[in-house]
Parts: structure tokens; sequence; C-alpha cells
């Protein structure tokens, strides 16, 4: 009864200190900064915090701001303290308008992004995590016109199955995703390859005229409506709602040696509690020892060795970008809060 009054003590305490942790400015943080192009809300938060994904607890709304999350460059935020704690705020221009003649334009700027939006843009369009029998039920190409067996943008492709719409994405099967603990199937990547737009019908046979293609369009390629995807800027830095913990079980390109910017997946999702721009430690798997005694192989503890925010979260699994790497990761690295 003792050792589980102890133990429930320990938990109590650890749930207590992860709760209560709060943000740190750095120490050569600065009072104000102005925005430029170039940065991100990362980058932005990292001048200021010891922690950038602290962000959305010491950002202070400002009433003039519509949407604070929406910083542009040019911007000046100002740190300032409001019952004590340290906030940043956006300075606010002055309400006085001087009105004279003048040729009425918009800004060209865009809101800065929470990450490099170049690292991720291939996921930002229309690759997706499906089911395998979303693919397989979907229309597929027979060939292109001609007979050609590779085709791309501008050119005409036949295609076989039901009309999923007038326009339409070209998709390719590329991974499948397994949780390496426990064997359940995660989920099938397809892989955005083109665009295009069905012109014909002539029973199940379908007319496609290419109108956009990242790759070359193959024989077997299949055929999917387009979805809508949220916009990357509005997810800003944050820590997860609840205690996570997982592995990073693949990384787009196939390199060994996972960096900074590279995309990972990982074996948790939404029904984990994970959602785009949560920010997840990456700790270094522990080496394989031989103990020198007794002989058995032990396993070192895991170390920190980076970080990485979701991007894309899907049910079971997630897309994650590589913003810090202290030493080279790999498959097989584990993820937990940060």
């Amino acid at each position: 009864m003792r050792k589980l009054l102890y133990a429930l003590a320990a938990v109590a305490l650890l749930y207590t200190s992860w709760a209560q942790a709060a943000p740190e400015l750095r120490p050569d943080h600065p009072e104000r900064y102005t925005v430029v192009k170039g940065d991100t809300l990362w980058d932005i938060s990292a001048r200021f915090l010891k922690s950038p994904w602290y962000w959305p607890e010491i950002w202070q709304v400002n009433p003039q701001v519509a949407n604070p999350h929406l910083i542009y460059p040019g911007d000046q935020l100002a740190l300032i303290y409001v019952d004590g704690q340290p906030r940043i705020t956006k300075v606010a221009t002055s309400d006085v308008v001087k009105l004279s003649p003048q040729v009425r334009s918009e800004p060209i700027d865009t809101p800065i992004p929470a990450i490099p939006l170049d690292a991720i843009s291939s996921f930002l369009t229309d690759t997706r995590v499906v089911s395998p029998d979303v693919l397989e039920s979907a229309p597929y190409v027979l060939e292109g016109a001609d007979g050609r067996i590779i085709t791309g943008a501008g050119d005409r492709v036949y295609a076989r199955g039901t009309k999923p719409a007038d326009k339409v994405g070209i998709f390719r099967r590329t991974k499948e995703f397994v949780d390496p603990d426990t064997g359940e199937f995660l989920g099938l990547e397809a892989r955005s390859i083109g665009a295009g737009k069905i012109t014909a019908e002539n029973g199940d046979v379908l007319t496609v005229d290419l109108t956009e293609s990242n790759q070359e369009v193959r024989i077997g390629d299949r055929l999917l409506t387009s979805v809508n995807r949220p916009l990357a800027t509005q997810f800003v830095p944050s820590a997860p709602d609840r205690q996570i913990k997982g592995t990073m079980i693949a990384v787009d390109g196939g390199v060994t040696q996972i960096g900074q910017y590279d995309v990972v997946a990982i074996n948790r999702g939404e029904r984990d509690g994970l959602a785009p721009g949560n920010v997840m430690a990456v700790l270094e798997a522990g080496r394989l020892v031989r103990d020198p005694v007794t002989n058995e192989t032990i396993e070192l503890p895991s170390e920190r060795a980076g970080l990485l925010m979701v991007f894309q979260a899907y049910e079971k699994m997630s897309y994650g970008l590589i913003l810090q790497a202290n030493r080279p990761l790999a498959v097989g690295d584990k993820v937990t809060n940060p």
C-alpha cells in the first residue's frame, strides 16, 4: 500500500511539473522587433523564448488587430508586462489618418508562415493519407493519347472508372504506414502527381486533359477529387494538450540521416490529441551495449536530439517538419512532449 501511495505521489508531481511549465524569456531577447520578409513565426518565437512553442501563452491580443496570428513584414512587436507576466504585442499604428487624393492600393506582402512553407509545399497541395480501398475504387490511367505511357501537363490521357468530379487530382500510391510497436495499419500515402479536367465520358472510359504536373503521369495512376486544405499560416507553435509518446516511422525522400527541414511521419495522430502546430521533442534512440558482467544486451537511455512541428494530422498518424536537429536523427527515434 505504501509503495502504491509513493507511486501515485510521483505521478502527481510529474503531472504538476509538466502542467505548470511556463514560458521563459531568452536572456538576450529584444524589447522590440520589426518583422522582416523571410521570417517565420517559429523564428520570431525563438528570438523571445527559450521554448518557442509557448508563443500562444505570451501573445497579448491587441484590440487593433483583427487576427492576432496574422503578422506581416514591417510589423513591430513589443515586449510588455501584464500583471507582472511577459507578453508580446503588436504595436498599433496611429488611429489618425490624413486624407488626401491617392491611388488605392493593397499590400502585396502576405502573412508570415509558422514554418518555411517551401519545405512542405508538396504536402500542402493535395498529397494525403487514405485507406487502401479509396485508391482501389478510384479511376486509373489507361494510357496517354497516341498510346504514350508517360505524359505531363498539356497532354491528354484516358482513364477508366466512375467520374469523381469535373476537376480531379492525379495520385500515385507511395508508402504504407504501419505502427512499429503494435503492427496496426495507419494509412496509405497517396502522393499528388498533377491535376486535370475530365472533358468527355464514353461509358466508364474518361478523357482527361492534364492541366498541371510535378512528375510524369503513368499508367495506373489514380484520379481523386481534390480537397481544400487549411491554410498553413493558421497554425502557431504550441505544445500538445496531453502527454503523447510516439515514433518517427518514415522520412520523405528515403534518406538515412534526418536533419533540419526534413519531413517525417510519426505514428500518432488526431485520435492521440495531435493537431497542426503542435511541437514534439525528438529523442535519439539509445545505443545497444553489452553488459561486461552479465553478458546481457542493454539499451542506453534515449537523449533529446531535436524538435519537430506537426503540420498535417490524420486520424492515426501525422506529418511533421524537423525544426531543430542537434545531431543526425533516424527513423525509429522517439517523439514526446517538448
